[in-house]
């Protein structure tokens, strides 16, 4: 009878153990290689770019970096996430990412890249010759860069069309300056801008404008002899302008003012410069 009851309660709890492992729920965790978390990241910030959120886009870039280091794709992710704030404007928060990026990375490839996007991030903050030249130094200083140390790339040619913008509206600065100190009559001060846009901006478009106010001025402060100096420059350069032209009223008070056909040729110039930054 004992030996009964031994196999009855056996028989009892192996029927019990059995049902319970029938029960019991494997838990299985499958864990993401660092390489696939990095892909899946970098895949994401590209969606999330296209969809506009550039915001989350330059997140996720900058979490390819925090998830992989070591990875090629993390500097490239890093300059994604510059590039992520820039095509929407935050400027501030390219700038960061960028200086970030050349002193984390000094020896990448893309460096030419980086300091092109720089100078873009501040270029495309400039306004016109009224506002603060701080950007538009930084702009140039960048670009110049770039035409410097990277001459073979197409990052370089685009450098060089805006950096002649860059002129005009550093020299449009200067007349802007010279024409408020000449309203005021303050005649050394605008005499001294006058002259730096001569000597500094001989190629652009203000110059002819710059020559007849030296004549101007010279002439007004009792400097005969410079004044005339300027007149023959202006008109051994710039003969069929019409700056020229009103340089006689200034000797001559009964010169009557003839028009003359405006050469277009440097304006045009410009022009075509603006267009090709456009396509």
């Amino acid at each position: 009878m004992p030996t009964i009851r031994v196999i009855f309660y056996f028989l009892l709890i192996l029927t019990i153990f059995s049902c319970s492992k029938k029960e019991a729920k494997k838990s299985i965790i499958f864990e993401k290689s660092q390489e696939d978390q990095m892909i899946e990241a970098y895949k994401k910030g590209l969606e999330e770019l296209n969809s506009g959120d550039v915001i989350y886009a330059a997140r996720k870039f900058n979490e390819v970096e925090i998830i992989y280091p070591q990875s090629i794709w993390a500097p490239r992710a890093s300059l994604m996430a510059a590039y992520s704030y820039y095509s929407q404007s935050y400027f501030d928060d390219s700038i960061i990412e960028l200086n970030r990026f050349l002193k984390k990375y000094p020896n990448h490839s893309n460096k030419d890249y980086a300091y092109y996007l720089l100078g873009l991030s501040y270029y495309d903050q400039m306004i016109d010759e009224t506002k603060d030249t701080q950007i538009i130094y930084k702009a140039k200083n960048y670009f110049e860069k770039v035409v410097n140390d990277y001459p073979n790339t197409d990052f370089a040619l685009d450098s060089e069309f805006k950096l002649e913008l860059i002129k005009e509206l550093l020299a449009a600065k200067e007349m802007y300056i010279a024409r408020y100190y000449l309203d005021r009559e303050k005649w050394i001060p605008a005499l001294n801008r006058f002259k730096l846009v001569v000597t500094d901006y001989d190629d652009t478009i203000f110059i002819e404008e710059a020559l007849f106010r030296l004549v101007e001025l010279n002439y007004k402060i009792g400097l005969e002899k410079e004044a005339k100096k300027y007149a023959y420059l202006l008109g051994y350069n710039y003969q069929s302008s019409e700056w020229y032209s009103k340089s006689y009223t200034i000797f001559n008070k009964d010169y009557t003012n003839v028009k003359i056909k405006e050469d277009k040729s440097r304006t045009g110039k410009i022009l075509e410069n603006f267009k090709k930054l456009l396509k």
